[in-house]
C-alpha cells in the first residue's frame, strides 16, 4: 500500500507540485525583475529559458543518483524516458535555438543596409541653421557642475537634508526657452521612505544652466511615483502593470511649462527581425505626483517634452549610418567611406528643442573632424554639416594649454556660431569642479584660442583674434553680417582683455554695447560722451566694431 502511494506521489503529484513551485518562482521573479511580455524582448526569452531550466532540474534531480562509476557517473533512474523529461528538454533546446537564430537574423552582420537606413540624415548649412544666440540661452555648465550646485543647495536646506538626498537625474531641458537641468529629490534610505511615503517627495531642484541660479521648487503635493519608491509606487512596477507588453528604454525626469513633474518614458521599437534596429515607437507620460499615465505615438509627443531619444541611442544610430554605407564587412576590414562620431557629445537649445551635438571623423580616428551632426532628442531629426576642423579633444587640449599655469580642465565643448565662424565654446574648471573661466576655440584653426573670466570677455577677445588673423565671415560665406548705425555716445568705458585695451560704447539710439579694439581704432581714445559717431559693426554680445568715425 505504501509502495503504491510513493509511486503515485513521484508521478502526478510531483509534477503538480513542480508546476506550483515553478509558478510561484516565476511570479516572484516577475514582480521583482518586471520583464515585458513581448516576443521582441530578449529578457523575456532569457526568463522563459531560466524557468524551464529550473523546472527541468527540479524534475530530474530527485530521480538522479551519482554512481561513482567513471563510465556512467550519473544515473537518471529512467527519468529520461518519460514524456515530461523529453518535453522539458525539447522546449529548452527549441527556445535556445530560436533565441540564437533570432539574434543572428537581427544583427548588423546580415542587415547592414537596414541598420544604415534607420536614421535619416539631412545635409545642411551651418550658418543657416545655427544663428548667433544670446548667452542666456547657452548651457554654460555641464552635468558634473550642476551636481555640485545641487548638492550645495541641498546642504543648505536643514528641514530636508536629514530625510532626502538629491537624485542624479539632472535632465537637461528647455524650460520657458531657457536651458535648465532638473532633478527630483529622493529618499535617503528605506526607513526614510516608510516615514515620509504618505506625503511623498516634496520638491525638485531646477538649475539655470546659463546663470547658474539654483532653485528648490517645493510642490503643493509630493511626488509618489518615482524610481525611489517601493512596492506598487515603484515607477517601473507601476508602468509594467499598466503596460505589460511595453519595453521601456530611457525614462527621463522633466517638468512642463507649469512646473508639474513628469516621467517621460520612451518605449522601444525593434525594426529589424526580433531584436534588432532599436528606435522609439511610443512615449508614455507619467505624472510623478498622481501616477496618471498617457500613452502617445512618438509622432504625437507633446512639444514641451524635450527628451524622447536618449543621446546614447542617437549616437549609436548615427554610428550605424556612418559605418555601414558599404556593408558590414567593409566596416571591419576595408573601412571605405566609414565615418564615426567623436568620443563625446553635448547639447544645444535650438527653437525650443534640445539637440545633441557631436563631431564626425574618419574611422581611423585621426585628429580632425570632417563635419558634425545635430540630432533632435524629441523627433530624431538629424542634420549633418560638412565642416573640417579640429576634433573636440584637440580644442580642449588647446584651451587647457592657454591656462596651463592654473591647471584648469576643459569641459566637452558646445558648437557656436560667432560671426559665421564655427566655434568651440567650453568652460574651464578647477580641481574642485568649479567653473573659473571660459574659452573659445576656432574649429578651422584650433591655435586661435581666447579665454575670459566672463563669457562676454571671452567673446570679445575671440572676435579680436579672428579679425587679427584675417578671418572675414563675409568672405567665407558670401553673406553680409555687417550693420551701420549713427548716434550719440551715451556712455564710454575702458577695459583690458588678454592684454589688449578695449573701449565699450553705448549710444542713445541703441541698447547694444559696442566693443572697440583700441589696437585697431586708436582714435577712439579721443571720443567722449556726447560725441556723434558712425559705427560699422557685426552683431553679437557685445557687438564687434569694424569701423568707427566721429561726425
Amino acid at each position: 500500500m505504501k509502495k503504491k502511494q510513493k509511486q503515485h506521489y513521484t508521478g502526478k503529484k510531483w509534477i503538480a507540485a513542480l508546476v506550483v513551485i515553478v509558478l510561484i518562482f516565476a511570479a516572484i521573479y516577475y514582480y521583482i525583475a518586471l520583464p515585458a511580455i513581448n516576443i521582441h524582448n530578449p529578457e523575456l526569452w532569457k526568463f522563459v529559458l531560466f524557468v524551464l531550466v529550473i523546472a527541468f532540474a527540479l524534475y530530474a534531480l530527485p530521480k538522479t543518483t551519482f554512481t561513482g562509476d567513471r563510465r556512467h557517473p550519473v544515473n537518471f533512474s529512467g527519468s529520461y524516458k518519460t514524456k515530461t523529461f523529453k518535453l522539458l528538454a525539447a522546449l529548452i533546446v527549441i527556445i535556445a535555438a530560436a533565441y540564437f537564430v533570432g539574434t543572428l537574423l537581427s544583427s548588423p552582420i546580415i542587415n547592414a543596409s537596414k541598420y544604415q537606413k534607420l536614421m535619416k540624415v539631412e545635409k545642411s548649412k551651418f550658418t543657416k541653421d545655427i544663428d548667433q544666440i544670446s548667452y542666456d540661452q547657452i548651457p554654460l555648465l555641464d552635468k558634473s557642475s550642476a551636481e555640485i550646485l545641487g548638492a550645495r543647495k541641498m546642504g543648505s536646506l536643514v528641514d530636508l537634508a536629514s530625510q532626502f538626498e538629491v537624485a542624479d537625474e539632472y535632465s537637461q531641458i528647455n524650460y520657458k526657452n531657457n536651458p535648465v537641468r532638473v532633478t527630483p529629490l529622493r529618499y535617503a534610505d528605506l526607513i526614510k521612505w516608510f516615514t515620509n511615503k504618505k506625503a511623498g517627495i516634496p520638491a525638485y531642484i531646477k538649475i539655470d544652466m546659463a546663470t547658474q541660479q539654483t532653485e528648490l521648487v517645493r510642490l503643493k503635493e509630493g511626488m509618489k511615483y518615482t524610481p525611489y519608491d517601493h512596492f506598487g509606487r515603484y515607477l517601473y512596477r507601476h508602468l509594467r502593470f499598466k503596460y505589460p507588453t511595453y519595453m521601456f528604454d530611457d525614462i527621463n525626469f522633466e517638468i512642463n511649462e507649469e512646473g508639474v513633474p513628469y516621467w517621460v518614458c520612451s518605449v522601444k521599437k525593434y525594426n529589424i527581425g526580433l531584436f534588432g534596429g532599436q528606435t522609439v515607437g511610443r512615449v508614455v507620460l507619467c505624472n510623478a505626483i498622481t501616477g496618471e499615465c498617457k500613452d502617445y505615438d512618438v509622432k504625437d509627443t507633446p512639444k514641451w517634452i524635450d527628451r524622447v531619444y536618449s543621446a546614447d541611442l542617437l549616437v549609436s544610430l548615427y554610428q550605424y549610418h556612418g559605418t555601414l554605407k558599404h556593408g558590414f564587412i567593409n566596416s571591419i576590414l576595408g573601412q571605405k567611406d566609414c565615418l564615426t562620431t567623436t568620443n563625446g557629445y553635448n547639447y544645444l537649445a535650438i527653437n525650443d528643442d534640445v539637440w545633441v551635438y557631436t563631431g564626425v571623423t574618419s574611422i581611423t580616428s585621426d585628429q580632425s573632424n570632417v563635419g558634425f551632426v545635430l540630432m533632435n532628442q524629441r523627433t530624431m531629426e538629424t542634420k549633418y554639416y560638412e565642416i573640417e576642423g579640429a576634433i573636440e579633444d584637440s580644442a580642449m587640449t588647446s584651451a587647457e594649454g592657454k591656462v596651463q599655469n592654473l591647471g584648469y580642465k576643459a569641459t566637452f565643448p558646445l558648437l557656436l556660431n560667432i560671426d559665421a565662424e564655427p566655434t568651440y565654446f567650453m568652460a574651464l574648471k578647477d580641481a574642485s569642479g568649479l567653473v573659473k573661466k571660459y574659452a573659445m576655440v576656432n574649429v578651422h584653426n584650433y591655435q586661435i584660442v581666447a579665454t575670459g573670466d566672463t563669457v562676454n570677455d571671452c567673446e570679445a577677445s575671440y572676435r579680436s583674434l579672428i579679425q587679427s588673423n584675417g578671418i572675414s565671415p563675409d568672405e567665407k560665406t558670401g553673406e553680409t553680417s555687417q550693420k551701420t548705425i549713427t548716434g550719440t555716445i551715451k556712455k564710454i568705458a575702458q577695459a583690458v582683455i588678454d592684454g589688449t585695451s578695449h573701449y565699450y560704447i553705448v549710444l542713445n539710439e541703441s541698447d547694444l554695447i559696442y566693443d572697440v579694439d583700441i589696437s585697431k581704432h586708436l582714435d577712439t581714445i579721443l571720443l567722449e560722451a556726447g560725441d556723434k559717431v558712425t559705427i560699422k559693426y557685426t552683431e553679437g554680445t557685445p557687438a564687434t566694431v569694424i569701423e568707427i568715425q566721429k561726425q
